[in-house]
C-alpha cells in the first residue's frame, strides 16, 4: 500500500508517498497556500505519482467528535466542517485539500488523523477549564491539546533511541516550530500539554502569543473598542516573536538581531527560552520527574543555540548537554552524554509515519 499523506501546516504544505516499509517514495514540500490553490498542486503530485492506493491526511482539530482517526465520507466531513473555526489557520485548509482530492481520484480512500487524538485520554484534572459549569457543558469546553502526531511519533522514535519502549518512559517532547507545544507522556500516554482549547494557548510562537490572561483580552476591547475578529488577528498573526521584535517571526532572524545588539529582539529570544523552561518543568511535574527531553520541529532540530540555551536554564531537572553532539548532530539521537538522566534527544518531525501507521491500521 503506497499511502499519500498530506500535511497542511500553518507555514505550508507538505506532501509525502510512503511505501509498505515506510520508506519515501517521493516528497514535495510547498509554502502556504489558499485552499483555492490547493486543488492544483495536489494534481500535479499525483500527477507525478499516480501510484497510490489511499491518503491520510492532518487534520490539526477533532474536537471530541473525532478521538481516534477516521475513514473519511460525507457524515465525517460535515463534522469536521462544524469545527473548521476552532483552528482558523489549519482545518479550513485541511478540508480544502480532502475536497481536492476528492475531486481528483473519488475513489482513493483517505483518512484524517487528528492532532488532538493523543491527548484525548489526558487526565480531567489537566483537560478541564475552571469555567462555569455551563460553558463546560454547553460548547463542550475543554482542553485539546496539539501537535499530537509529532508528540506520538517524538515519544516513540525516543523509546528507540534509548533502547527501551516509551511505556517505559516519562518523556517531555518539545515541538517547536512556527507553532510551538509541550507534551508530558507518561510511559506512552500524553497527561499533560501547554496548547487548549485552540492552537494558541502555552508557549510563545512565531506569530501566536501563546497564554495571556484573558483579563488583558477583555481590557483591549473596552479600552481599544476591538472586535473579535480583531483580537483574534492580532494574537494569531501579529504576536509572538513577530510581536515582540517587531520585525518578523523566524526564529533565526530573531538570533540574529539579538546577536547584533538590538534589544527587542533579544527580550523577544528571551521570553520565548523562558517560556519553554517553565512549560517543561511543569510538564516534568505532571509526571513526578522526566527521563527525557525530546527536540523535535523545525527549530527544534536545526538550532543547536536554541536547544543549549533552553537547557541552560533546566540544571535544577539534571538535564545538560554535550557540546560537541548537539552542536553537530547526526540525524536523531542523543545531545545528551551517554547515560545522561533524563537524557536530551533531538528526532526528526515525522507527522507523515504516523499518519501512514493510522491509515494502515484502518485500511487493513
Amino acid at each position: 500500500m503506497h499511502v499519500l499523506v498530506v500535511n497542511v501546516g500553518s507555514t505550508g504544505l507538505k506532501l509525502r508517498v510512503l511505501d509498505d516499509g515506510d520508506g519515501l517514495v517521493a516528497a514535495k514540500d510547498l509554502p502556504r497556500l489558499e485552499p483555492t490553490d490547493l486543488g492544483h498542486e495536489l494534481g500535479a503530485f499525483l500527477h507525478e505519482n499516480p501510484a497510490i492506493d489511499a491518503a491520510g491526511h492532518r487534520v490539526v482539530h477533532g474536537g471530541s467528535s473525532f478521538r481516534q482517526p477516521v475513514i473519511l465520507d460525507a457524515t465525517s466531513e460535515t463534522a469536521l466542517e462544524a469545527l473548521a473555526d476552532l483552528a482558523p489557520l489549519h482545518n479550513p485548509r485541511s478540508l480544502a485539500a480532502i475536497h481536492g482530492l476528492q475531486l481528483l481520484r473519488p475513489d482513493l480512500p483517505q483518512v484524517a488523523c487528528f492532532d488532538t487524538s493523543f491527548h484525548a485520554d489526558m487526565p480531567a484534572k489537566a483537560s478541564t477549564y475552571a469555567v462555569p459549569r455551563a460553558w463546560r457543558e454547553r460548547w463542550d469546553i475543554r482542553r485539546f491539546g496539539f501537535h499530537g502526531l509529532s508528540h506520538a511519533w517524538a515519544s516513540r522514535r525516543a523509546g528507540e533511541l534509548l533502547g527501551q519502549p516509551r511505556e517505559k518512559l516519562r518523556l517531555v517532547t518539545a515541538h517547536l516550530g512556527a507553532g510551538a507545544s509541550l507534551a508530558a507522556v507518561a510511559f506512552g500516554r500524553s497527561v499533560d500539554t501547554t496548547m487548549g482549547f485552540t492552537p494558541m494557548e502555552g508557549l510563545v510562537m512565531a506569530t501566536r502569543s501563546g497564554s495571556v490572561d484573558p483579563g488583558l483580552v477583555l481590557w483591549v476591547q473596552r479600552h481599544g473598542g476591538l472586535s473579535a475578529d480583531e483580537v483574534e488577528e492580532a494574537l494569531e498573526h501579529d504576536s509572538g516573536l513577530r510581536g515582540l521584535w517587531g520585525e518578523s517571526g523566524d526564529l533565526r532572524r530573531v538570533i540574529g538581531a539579538a546577536d547584533s545588539g538590538d534589544q527587542d529582539a533579544c527580550l523577544a529570544y528571551d521570553v520565548y527560552v523562558y517560556r519553554i523552561q517553565t512549560g517543561v518543568a511543569a510538564m516534568s511535574a505532571a509526571m513526578g520527574g522526566v527521563d527525557g527531553l525530546v527536540f523535535t520541529g523545525g527549530a527544534g532540530q536545526a538550532s543547536p543555540r536554541l536547544r543549549a540555551d533552553t537547557c541552560a536554564g533546566l540544571g535544577l531537572l539534571g538535564v545538560s548537554l554535550e557540546s560537541t553532539r548537539n552542536d553537530a548532530p547526526e540525524g536523531d539521537g542523543l545531545v545528551s552524554a551517554p547515560g545522561a538522566n533524563p537524557a536530551v534527544l533531538v528526532v526528526e518531525a515525522r507527522e507523515d509515519l504516523e499518519i501512514a501507521r493510522h491509515v494502515r491500521e484502518l485500511l487493513e
